[in-house]
């Protein structure tokens, strides 16, 4: 029997990375938990259980560190991801193509009376900020930026109705609920923005604005799906260099509560996080090819 080997690739995954710039007494700090994963002309490896010319994962670990040495300019997740699969493609003859995906801890600067601290952090909540870069032989770049575990609630402004029914159904429609989900969010870059640090922060801000509308009255949800659309579209309007967007949001239930002696009143609630609805999506400008498969 012939049998065929059409894709492998080997990896270093949570490598975890804290780094320092000092700019005289204020100091940047981040830190990063690192994935690479490279694509190689190392058949031979499983055909023959020779390890010629490959890149040990071991070594691809020591070299987060080492290039991140090498950033000696504070810089943004993207930027090294960038630099790191640029390194192993340009390093390494057999690799053709590097994937390098980072979490970024929500480490954010303290403010103290008012000023920013020097050198003093506090995790923000519970966002972590994400990239994915892919570089090849080719030379060819692709960045792709996000986040996770973005927790979003609003009490009112929301409702379900119009859905189909049938003999399985229960669920009663409504009009005024609380709307909850925790966010993932990846955009594409078709062009690489003059600042990552700046297109992040228009990308988070069209999001919170798209679900929870303005700070005076907010905006009607009638689904999740509804909202969902108009947080990619915003997205694609605010960063004019992203392409396609992918949006998963579980609907988090708050159910109402009928206490005892009493009824519900608008005011109490079971708080759940399972089971939920799972919603999720991508959408893209007209005529590009979305970047994620659902």
């Amino acid at each position: 029997m012939a049998y065929a080997l059409p894709l492998h690739q080997h990896g270093k995954s949570k490598v975890r990375l804290g780094r320092v710039w000092r700019d005289g007494n204020v100091h940047h700090m981040v830190e990063w938990n690192v994935n690479t994963m490279l694509e190689s002309d190392m058949g031979h490896a499983f055909f023959k259980g020779e390890n010629t010319g490959m890149t040990a994962t071991d070594t691809q670990k020591n070299t987060v560190y080492v290039v991140a040495q090498r950033m000696s300019q504070k810089c943004t997740v993207e930027q090294f991801a960038i630099a790191l699969a640029q390194h192993f493609v340009l390093t390494y003859p057999l690799v053709s193509k590097a994937k390098v995906y980072i979490e970024q801890k929500p480490w954010n600067r303290v403010q103290m009376g008012g000023l920013p601290h020097d050198h003093g952090y506090a995790l923000a909540g519970t966002e972590v900020r994400t990239a994915y870069v892919t570089y090849d032989k080719a030379g060819k770049l692709d960045v792709t930026a996000g986040l996770k575990e973005l927790s979003l609630l609003k009490t009112t402004q929301s409702g379900y109705e119009g859905f189909l029914r049938d003999e399985y159904t229960v669920l009663p429609e409504v009009n005024d609920r609380i709307m909850a989900s925790t966010v993932t969010c990846t955009w594409k870059y078709t062009n690489q923005p003059a600042c990552y640090d700046a297109a992040f922060a228009a990308a988070k801000s069209s999001l919170l604005d798209a679900f929870l509308g303005p700070a005076k009255g907010g905006v009607y949800s009638p689904s999740v799906q509804y909202t969902l659309y108009n947080m990619a579209k915003n997205l694609l309007d605010r960063v004019p260099q992203s392409e396609s967007v992918f949006l998963n949001m579980p609907n988090l239930h708050f159910i109402p509560v009928n206490p005892v002696g009493s009824k519900f009143n608008n005011d109490v609630y079971v708080a759940t996080s399972e089971p939920h609805g799972n919603i999720e999506a991508v959408v893209t400008r007209r005529g590009m090819i979305p970047h994620a498969k659902l």
